[in-house]
């Protein structure tokens, strides 16, 4: 599908959220940092962990509103509400106010905002692109935010730190501008019939009752054994990969001492522990960028239950390196591991929870897939906290154990799984004969 066939709701949009995912990930990463540094790691943690709930939550009534109240007013006002977040969020690091407590109010409401606008987002490319063409849509948005996280954090490194007011600011300028620019120059594109959030007697449903189904689709869980260890096996691994702007983000500020990565003559390059974790981010997303297509063909090569089960191993090495050193390249070493981690999976998780899910639970047991993020998320800021009372050392060697067990969970729900189909497909070898 070649750019000028594109609609134009999809142009601006693409454009509009390049920038602001730039500038997003200018500030993003450090925010673990500075909670640690304004309000102490046991704090920092609980409150990280306080905005992750809010964000499950309206992750859970995002798509409801977005199908009620249409797509373009739910990105307005989700555009608006981050451009006022950004504004409070300039206001409690401006010359005139430092106020870490509005900061974690802004920095919340900005997640609050988000969990709102993106499923409006890609309803709305649903919505105006040819089924066929989805996929490329998609890969190209994916493409743009990858983009965003390979140059945002390197720029972070310098204006998070030194220019943090003139960030925010501007950040905030640019929320206002795409506000204004999706309110004028693009269209509603929900679909014109009766909402499909509707209860038995044909009246819509209220948020509640959406948040109280879906609540209860997740029953599906314990009703599924295999579903149930991938699911935990997932949280499990979850604790590790979600630890890039956490974990990894405090150790790094923290331990890593001022290194010159190149010397030539007059010239060096040398990095502070909070620049270096810039880069390190860059890095991650620049593997990312580069390589997903290609990983996720190389690994359609093998058996799942074997992608599954190193990738989470290799998760367990990546922290390892990463908390018995302070050298930068091993460092970077490690985020390779990291990232290779990463991309193992990423081709093939969406096909396999679709062969586990019966064909009339599709949307259900996607739906409660999505807990191994939103869970794992959840409690992710607790290994800062964790810190404190164990050491970094330890902390790392904790999710480095948790890697392993979920290695084994993965192990043995996929050995379970080839059981119950080779059983599936002896019945089916038998019915034949019984008929004749």
């Amino acid at each position: 599908m070649k750019w000028k066939d594109w609609d134009r709701n999809i142009k601006v949009r693409l454009l509009g959220e390049f920038v602001i995912n730039l500038l997003f990930w200018m500030f993003f990463p450090y925010m673990a940092i500075y909670f640690s540094d304004q309000l102490g790691k046991e704090q920092a943690g609980m409150l990280l962990v306080a905005s992750q709930l809010v964000g499950v939550v309206t992750n859970l009534v995002g798509g409801y509103c977005a199908d009620t109240f249409g797509r373009k007013r739910m990105m307005v006002i989700a555009g608006a509400g981050q451009a006022v977040s950004f504004a409070v969020f300039a206001l409690a690091n401006s010359p005139w106010l430092d106020s870490p407590v509005l900061t974690f109010l802004a920095f919340t409401a900005l997640g609050l905002f988000g969990s709102l606008y993106w499923p409006a987002s890609h309803a709305m490319i649903a919505d105006v692109v040819p089924e066929k063409n989805r996929s490329e849509v998609f890969a190209v948005f994916y493409t743009s935010i990858n983009i965003s996280v390979v140059f945002g954090p390197a720029l972070g490194s310098i204006f998070f730190f030194d220019y943090r007011f003139e960030l925010l600011l501007a950040c905030t300028i640019v929320g206002i501008i795409l506000t204004f620019v999706l309110q004028k120059y693009i269209r509603e594109t929900v679909p014109e019939k009766k909402p499909i959030a509707e209860d038995q007697a044909g009246s819509p449903k209220k948020w509640n009752q959406v948040v109280l189904n879906q609540l209860k689709d997740y029953r599906v869980i314990a009703k599924d054994k295999l579903f149930l260890l991938f699911i935990l096996a997932g949280i499990l691994v979850a604790q590790t990969f979600m630890q890039l702007d956490l974990l990894i983000a405090v150790y790094t500020t923290e331990k890593v001492p001022v290194q010159t990565l190149l010397h030539l003559g007059n010239w060096s390059f040398s990095l502070t522990g909070e620049k270096a974790f810039g880069y390190i981010v860059s890095t991650n997303g620049l593997l990312v960028a580069l390589f997903t297509v290609f990983m996720s063909k190389w690994m359609n090569k093998y058996k799942e239950g074997n992608v599954f089960v190193i990738s989470s191993l290799l998760y367990g090495v990546a922290m390892l390196l990463y908390g018995n050193t302070t050298i930068l390249w091993f460092l970077l070493l490690a985020i390779a591991i990291f990232t290779a981690a990463e991309l193992m999976v990423v081709g093939i998780q969406e096909s396999f929870i679709s062969k586990l899910a019966p064909e009339h639970m599709r949307g259900q047991y996607f739906a409660a897939a999505g807990l191994r993020y939103s869970i794992g998320r959840s409690l992710a800021p607790l290994a800062i906290p964790l810190t404190l009372w164990i050491g970094f050392r330890w902390t790392f060697f904790l999710l480095f154990v948790l890697t392993v067990i979920s290695a084994f969970m993965y192990h043995v729900m996929f050995r379970l799984h080839d059981q119950k189909r080779a059983a599936e497909n002896k019945q089916e070898a038998v019915a034949p004969q019984s008929a004749g």
